[in-house]
């Protein structure tokens, strides 16, 4: 399937098949047509499938950047996890600079971890140097949270901030809980030597 209409892309975002819904994802980004977008963001928030998600932000990124953002923004205040954390998942792929103010408090706090994830590794690419100190500061809040895969992800956002983050790690490494004492330690670690600390710093 290399071209679709509008018709038949929403016909196959119904069907039960992944590959099907696949398919039709990868032809609307392969040949962008005016209303996709409205029907690939739908679709971002409710596909069950890991890699059609992927595919449809894929195929976002081929259509105009200015409209999509605008799709895509109100879906961080969706009540469903899936499409809030598609949507961040979305902007840190087209890379406007000029959303980071969308990624929230809330989000950066919010209760679900793939949520959560998705706006920690979105707001340290997305926000200004100028703000990477106080976003590092609300991310340390964090510290603790969650299983092994989590808390890799939270030491990942740390380490893509930098110089910024360096301080408040350090300061982390002396809170009264022993989860944040680990995970800022090991976060040290991932930011002093990424390939390795990924590998190692984590039990």
């Amino acid at each position: 399937m290399t071209t679709i209409s509008q018709r038949q892309l929403q016909q196959a975002f119904d069907a039960p098949a992944a590959s099907t819904r696949l398919q039709a994802a990868l032809a609307a980004g392969t040949s962008p047509q005016p209303g996709f977008a409205p029907s690939l963001v739908a679709q971002c928030g409710r596909e069950p499938d890991f890699f059609v998600r992927d595919m449809l932000t894929w195929a976002l990124t081929r259509h105009d950047h200015t409209e999509v953002v605008e799709l895509v923004l109100p879906e961080l205040r969706s009540a469903e996890p899936q499409a809030r954390s598609q949507a961040l998942h979305t902007l840190t792929k087209i890379a406007d600079p000029t959303t980071w103010r969308a990624i929230t408090l809330d989000l950066l706090r919010d209760s679900d971890d793939e949520v959560a994830r998705t706006a920690w590794r979105a707001a340290a690419g997305l926000y200004p140097e100028e703000e990477k100190p106080q976003l590092a500061k609300v991310l340390a809040s964090q510290f603790g949270r969650g299983d092994r895969d989590v808390r890799l992800s939270l030491s990942r956002a740390f380490a893509q901030l930098g110089p910024a983050a360096e301080g408040v790690v350090a300061r982390a490494r002396h809170h009264p809980r022993e989860s944040v004492r680990a995970h800022a330690l090991a976060t040290e670690r991932i930011m002093a030597d990424p390939e390795e600390g990924f590998h190692s710093a984590y039990w």
